[in-house]
């Protein structure tokens, strides 16, 4: 399953599900598995009920699924709105498109999509249609996450056709798969609960017999930058700051220009300021004062290949990227980057263009969409819709010049006025799309205090701190004092962030890290007493996950979620898998801490398989409750995407070290501790390696 996953990489889905995921040999690997394994159970006379039943869920599952493989029908259905539509399409093998014909006919009599207030980013898709079999008709509709079911055949929503008179649904008969799928679904629910809860079971035996436990682990070293002083000229920050109260249509959604202020500085040189200036600061300095800024060495080069090819240092100019004659330097190299050149030299010339586009296009105003008007946010570069009024077009036109004026004569007070201006305008015309109050505040907050950095800094310094007084036998109440202080700030991120966005903060993967750390975090001071240990793991692996939300590629703007997320599900399948990546992250730790040393190596194999039991439970919890979401708004419970492979795989690999009394060498410490740092990879895999390299349909999580 791990290799198809790299083969759909290089030859798409498609080929995977028809050649792997598809083929005979697959399905006949898995019965192989599953009759092996019921013939060792019941060699091994297993009787305990609780371990009876989890593994009967399996094999009802798997039943399920082959009949759902054997008996299922699915396809899509391309609709015109007025047109009459009695076939569906279905692929056979990575090419050929079959159209088979439909139990009844569909016609189409409406599409819509909906927005979010004043943006251009989809909140949902619906299309209403008739149905018409024999002589009945039927009137019914579907959207995002809300099916539509006919005498066993089941239509979703999938896309639509741009021009917004088509809408494409996929359509999805399983008969028997998922009647029979949902009963193996409960009673593994029932089973993972029950061998938690079992009395007699090992589960609890683990936790009876569990002692108090002291260990060490490594901390990882920080290096900090200096930052460089600027000479440039801007506003004073009281200006500069009435200019980021300002709203903006940014990133698809309406937020304060404090906020774009912030993603661009970031973009342009890695950090959330530059020398002494605010983001807004830094802005402003590109709007009114170009000439200096250009000349500031501000665009962060990250390439040493590329400063080598343009004699460039770490930080240069944007005047640098221009020879003198006015020619761009940047332009062979993006002339091979376009021409198919995509290696690792050419995509950082890329990206550095991207942020000297970004700094050109700030001339006239171009980013900065200020002005609404009828449910459309505007800036002054933009074509305005004939019906607009001269007076407003002349005046969205004109404003920023005029704020030029203001800024290089430093008549500032004047400035203010007019920006205080702009605001009302926004408030008059675009109230409906611009966040209330309480909203603005949480974002503001957010854009002042950076709380990742300050809390991996602060977690990895104590969970360094922890492993002297651990080392000293001194007593840790301080450290307990400062773990319940970060785990309130870090809720208090998470709270605003799920206020200012308006939705909850684990649709992304940098929510998610943070998610990971609150959680590792609460386990920690849940068990701290009664295993000491925990306060140094639980700093350590809080603070790589928040060191990992700073400096990786996740993007921590805030966003809308997309359609198809707007599910209640979407907050149960996501703690829960969140739960499980963070237990199996301590068992990690505590594996990687027992093979450093060895005097505490049966200590710490118990307290890694106390976390490892809820772990499988969660992640159980957390792949099956996905399927069934999977089930609601797409038409199929298990579609072999990327992640939801490796996070099967992850199960899969992790349930082995369960298995002591069938696997003699993982009843003794090293080699428990060896397999459960080795198997740390494929959590690395499922989470990292999808997002990043595989891709799918998950890879945004």
């Amino acid at each position: 399953m791990g290799l198809a996953t790299f083969i759909e990489k290089w030859h798409g889905t498609a080929f995977v599900a028809s050649h792997i995921y598809g083929a005979w040999w697959f399905v006949v690997l898995w019965a192989l598995l599953t009759a092996v394994g019921v013939v060792y159970f019941i060699r091994r006379h297993v009787r305990r009920p609780s371990i009876v039943v989890l593994h009967l869920a399996f094999v009802i599952i798997l039943a399920g699924a082959l009949l759902t493989h054997l008996t299922s029908w699915q396809g899509m259905i391309h609709l015109r709105i007025g047109e009459t539509v009695t076939t569906y399409t279905t692929a056979k093998g990575s090419e050929v498109i079959l159209e088979r014909k439909l139990p009844f006919s569909l016609i189409i009599n409406d599409f819509h999509v909906s927005y979010h207030e004043g943006t251009r980013a989809a909140k949902d898709y619906s299309t209403s249609f008739t149905l018409i079999e024999d002589s009945d008709t039927i009137e019914g509709s579907v959207a995002m996450n809300r099916i539509f079911t006919h005498r066993g055949v089941r239509l979703y929503q999938s896309s639509y056709d741009p021009d917004g008179r088509g809408s494409v649904l996929a359509v999805n008969a399983d008969p028997w798969g998922i009647s029979v799928t949902y009963v193996g679904y409960a009673l593994l629910f029932i089973a993972l609960l029950w061998m938690l809860l079992d009395p007699k079971g090992t589960y609890r035996r683990l936790w009876h017999t569990s002692a108090r436990l002291t260990a060490t682990v490594a901390v990882l070293p920080m290096l900090l930058s200096a930052t460089p002083a600027s000479a440039a000229k801007t506003l004073p920050r009281a200006t500069a700051e009435r200019l980021g109260r300002l709203n903006m249509l940014h990133n698809d959604r309406i937020c304060p220009v404090e906020t774009f202020a912030i993603d661009f500085t970031k973009k342009l040189c890695g950090r959330r300021s530059y020398a002494d200036n605010t983001p807004e600061q830094v802005l402003a300095g590109f709007l009114f004062y170009p000439d200096e800024w250009n000349d500031e060495p501000i665009v962060k080069i990250k390439s040493s290949d590329m400063q080598r090819a343009l004699s460039l240092p770490k930080q240069s100019s944007v005047n640098s990227f221009f020879d003198a004659q006015g020619g761009y330097r940047l332009g062979p190299w993006l002339q091979e980057y376009y021409r198919g050149q995509s290696d690792k030299l050419h995509q950082e010339f890329a990206k550095v263009d991207d942020k000297l586009l970004l700094v050109m296009s700030l001339h006239d105003g171009e980013p900065l969409k200020l002005f609404p008007y009828k449910g459309t946010w505007y800036s002054p570069a933009d074509k305005f819709p004939p019906d607009m009024e001269p007076q407003r077009q002349e005046y969205i036109r004109n404003i920023f010049q005029l704020l030029i004026n203001d800024a290089q004569t430093a008549n500032y007070e004047h400035m203010n006025e007019a920006l205080d201006k702009i605001l009302s305008y926004q408030q008059r015309y675009g109230a409906k799309a611009i966040p209330s109050p309480l909203r603005l505040w949480a974002e503001h907050l957010l854009n002042a205090i950076p709380f990742a950095t300050i809390l991996f800094m602060v977690n990895l310094t104590m969970g360094f701190v922890c492993l002297l007084l651990t080392l000293l036998n001194r007593r840790q109440r301080l450290v307990l004092i400062i773990m319940v202080a970060s785990e309130i700030a870090l809720t208090s991120a998470l709270a605003l962030r799920w206020i200012a966005s308006a939705t909850i903060p684990i649709s992304n993967g940098y929510e998610t890290m943070l998610f990971m750390a609150w959680l590792i975090m609460l386990l920690t001071l849940w068990l701290q007493r009664r295993f000491p240990i925990m306060l140094t793991m639980g700093f350590l692996m809080s603070g790589f996950f928040l060191l990992v939300s700073h400096i990786s590629q996740m993007d921590p703007q805030i966003g809308h979620l997309m359609p198809v997320l707007r599910s209640p599900l979407l907050t149960v399948h996501v703690s829960i898998i969140m739960m499980a990546f963070a237990l199996l992250s301590l068992t990690f730790i505590c594996s990687l801490t027992g093979l450093c040393l060895r005097r505490r190596a049966d200590e710490l194999m118990l307290l890694s398989q106390i976390f490892l039991h809820p772990a499988l439970t969660c992640l159980g919890f957390g792949i099956f409750t996905g399927a069934i979401w999977a089930n609601l708004s797409w038409g199929t419970y298990w579609s072999w995407d990327p992640k939801e492979t490796w996070a099967l795989i992850t199960l899969m690999i992790y349930a082995i070290g369960v298995h002591q009394q069938s696997i003699s060498w993982l009843r003794r410490p090293r080699g428990f501790h060896l397999y459960m740092v080795l198997s740390f990879l494929t959590l690395l895999m499922t989470y990292f390696g999808v997002n990043y390299f595989l891709g799918g349909m998950h890879s945004y999580a």
